[in-house]
């Protein structure tokens, strides 16, 4: 019995509060399947044809059972609401030191890349106890990176990979390893110069565009009036939609570059962005 597991040894900080949250809710589920069930079948066998049962019609009506089945289901749902909802908002927020990785999904494989450059396929090699960010898109149809959760097609079982935990000063040496690979930023600087935009999003270019610098995660005024921040798929709509969010001051001139990029290329250029938009805008 010491070897018998419902599931796998956690290997998360935040394994134990899912699972606590799924037995919560197998409980609660457990629970009024009983609650129903068993009145179900106590009065199928008391009032079943040709027994003795009383049959007389009692008084209609309860406000104290019927108070109790609204507001009870209620406020158990909020409560679990909330529960949910805190511990999702737990595992989404990434710590301000958490190791970047940027993952694409694609008929039939992973490709992953490090904020350093280091690239893999199908494998994830991550230092133990570090808290681990993956920024994920997909090139081509909807996949799932952690749960097999999408039928993504023919070759949907086979796209699998592992993690390989390694101790720091390991996994130091293994980012160092192999060819010398440019850092995402530094992609993302080059593409940012090669595709034209410092053209007009530069400091001292002569047309009349946004700023980057000490955008992200700012508020950013739009034309129609409302405010956006400027988060990840805000920069990514610019990118792709630039006419979706205009911002007030600024003419809708820039082009899409929809199907100009690939999506590894969009996420170095997001990337990029992000590190010129914790700088402090240039005085004036």
């Amino acid at each position: 019995m010491d070897q018998f597991r419902i599931f796998p040894p956690q290997a998360s900080t935040t394994s134990h509060e899912v699972d606590t949250l799924f037995f919560a809710l197998t409980a609660i589920s457990v629970f009024f399947a009983v609650v129903i069930f068993l009145p179900i079948i106590f009065f199928s066998v008391k009032y079943r044809r040709g027994s003795s049962a009383d049959r007389s019609n009692p008084k209609s009506g309860s406000l104290l059972i019927e108070s109790g089945w609204t507001i009870g289901p209620i406020f158990l749902s909020l409560v679990l609401f909330a529960w949910n909802a805190l511990a999702y908002f737990r595992i989404e927020r990434r710590p301000a030191n958490a190791i970047e990785v940027q993952v694409v999904g694609k008929q039939w494989m992973w490709k992953l890349q490090h904020a350093e450059g280091k690239r893999e396929i199908n494998e994830l090699h991550v230092p133990v106890n570090s808290t681990v960010a993956t920024t994920m898109t997909s090139q081509d149809v909807i996949h799932s990176f952690i749960f097999c959760a999408q039928y993504c097609g023919t070759q949907h079982s086979r796209m699998i990979g592992r993690v390989v935990v390694m101790e720091p000063a390991a996994y130091e040496r293994w980012l160092k390893s192999g060819e010398p690979s440019e850092s995402v930023v530094r992609t993302g600087d080059r593409l940012f110069h090669d595709r034209g935009c410092s053209g007009c999003h530069a400091p001292n270019s002569q047309f009349h565009a946004p700023l980057l610098q000490g955008l992200y995660r700012n508020p950013v005024p739009l034309a129609d009036g409302t405010m956006v921040t400027a988060n990840d798929q805000y920069l990514r709509d610019s990118i792709l939609q630039p006419a979706k969010q205009i911002t007030a001051g600024y003419a809708n001139i820039m082009p899409s570059f929809a199907g100009h990029l690939s999506e590894e290329e969009i996420m170095q250029l997001i990337a990029y962005l992000k590190y010129i938009g914790n700088q402090p805008p240039p005085s004036q």
